[in-house]
């Protein structure tokens, strides 16, 4: 992993700016000896702000950043001067970058459209000159406002995929051949356990010029919910798919047993996945003949089903109506 191109997960030190102190200035001309206070503002500290990005797809340009330091505003001076404000951080992000509070877990925002900003870390506010206090009963005020302090916090910024299809199966189902097959997308593939170490998109062609985005996810094991295998890592990214398509070989032992285990790992991690439209395909057909897929149809569990092979290239174009039918209901 040390080589990959895909992040979707950092950790950064974070501090908003401070706000500049106000300023305890008088007025002083040639002719005007004892002027009344005239000292400004302070200025307001620089914010954090992310900001959503549909052309990046990956925290790569986050990886080496461990500290994001806005400025400090700077103090007021006199004839009612203001400091100048801090400047700005602003941090591009994926679509679909969520921000998490590193010591509560507190979600503190998310990114969900392109060029959408959010202030996450507000800097301190400049404090007020002595200006601003001057009354009737007190004409010399010889006090301000100091600047209120920034925010400092670790932050958590993890990624979760946006795509219409997210693939869902154990390691070696197909998932990879599958996606290859169906889009321009290049995954690695090869006969092992976790060739996917990172998840793969692609753009999958309908019918009529129109497409859909699938998402090929590192295979889940049993306990993936605990961190097991590549675990926590990936099934965030399952969060955002609207469709969940399952993939389950057909040379499996028991193909129901195989989507009751995938499905109770989802609903481990996180419930409202059941939610989602379910699609089951069985990958690596053209190993069977039509007595034993009757026989398998049997057995299968209450969900739209499909018989498929990447290789042989079947049950492609039905599985991409059953997707899309799900997509669109």
């Amino acid at each position: 992993m040390a080589s990959s191109n895909f992040v979707d997960y950092v950790k950064i030190y974070c501090r908003s700016g401070n706000g500049g102190a106000g300023s305890v200035h008088f007025r002083r001309e040639k002719y005007l000896p004892k002027g009344g206070p005239d000292g400004g503002d302070g200025g307001d500290g620089g914010n954090i702000i992310f900001r959503g990005n549909a052309q990046m797809w990956t925290l790569l340009h986050l990886r080496y950043t461990k500290h994001l330091h806005a400025e400090n505003g700077e103090s007021g001076s006199g004839q009612r001067s203001t400091g100048a404000s801090g400047k700005d951080i602003v941090v591009d992000v994926p679509i679909g970058t969520l921000m998490r509070n590193a010591e509560t877990m507190e979600v503190l925002g998310e990114i969900v459209d392109d060029k959408q900003e959010l202030v996450l870390l507000k800097g301190g506010r400049g404090g007020q000159g002595n200006d601003h206090f001057k009354s009737a009963t007190n004409q010399a005020p010889k006090y301000a406002q100091p600047g209120e302090e920034g925010v400092e916090t670790e932050i958590i910024i993890e990624l979760k995929l946006l795509a219409d299809v997210g693939l869902v199966g154990f390691p070696n189902a197909g998932k990879s051949t599958l996606l290859s097959v169906l889009s321009a997308a290049k995954p690695e593939i090869a006969d092992y356990p976790f060739t996917t170490l990172k998840p793969n998109l692609g753009i999958v062609s309908y019918r009529d010029q129109q497409s859909f985005v699938m998402a090929d996810i590192p295979g889940i094991i049993e306990g993936a919910h605990e961190g097991k295998g590549l675990g926590l890592r990936f099934l965030r990214h399952i969060e955002r798919n609207s469709v969940l398509l399952f993939l389950v070989p057909s040379d499996s032992g028991d193909i129901k047993k195989e989507y009751n285990i995938l499905l109770n790992e989802l609903k481990q991690y996180n419930p409202e996945l059941l939610d989602k439209q379910r699609v089951l395909a069985i990958s690596k057909s053209d190993l069977l003949d039509a007595e034993l897929m009757v026989e398998i149809k049997r057995e299968l569990p209450d969900v739209p089903s499909v018989f498929i092979s990447s290789v042989a290239q079947q049950g492609l174009t039905e599985m991409k109506d059953m997707l899309w039918k799900a997509l669109n209901s």
